[in-house]
């Protein structure tokens, strides 16, 4: 009786190596192109928050103005609140105008500026009533 060898076939469980070092460097390369896609999209809402501070700090200003007949240097003053991690700062406040400055650590060193009336300007503020950011 001739004998009979019988193959057995292996069955395959998991990842080879290879395999998982090449989703590793794939993960990699989409993670190199993403970060600095998302850094540049959260400097871009710092921005926006840092001008949205300054526009709702000039509504408050003529609310207390209307109230007051002049300006306030004191936030305590007013009401107004600024966005999370913002600094808001009233660098000049007198009857006839105010000037102001809006920083974020996390975006630091740029900063905006606003000045309205005849408070003096603010770098990089040029013009009364327009934010302007660096």
């Amino acid at each position: 009786m001739p004998t009979h060898v019988s193959h057995v076939s292996r069955v395959r469980h998991g990842f080879t190596l290879i395999e998982l070092l090449v989703v590793v460097v794939i993960i990699g390369v989409l993670a190199a192109i993403a970060i600095p896609k998302f850094a540049s999209t959260k400097g871009k809402a710092y921005f926006a928050g840092m001008q949205s501070d300054l526009h709702n700090l000039t509504t408050a200003q003529e609310s207390y103005f209307y109230d007051h007949a002049s300006y306030t240097a004191a936030l305590d003053s007013l009401q107004f609140n600024t966005s999370h991690g913002d600094v808001v700062v009233v660098t000049a406040a007198t009857v006839s105008g105010w000037a102001a400055t809006a920083t974020n650590p996390e975006s630091y060193p740029h900063f905006c500026a606003l000045f309205m009336g005849t408070a003096s300007a603010v770098a990089p503020a040029t013009a009364a009533g327009v934010v302007a950011c660096q």
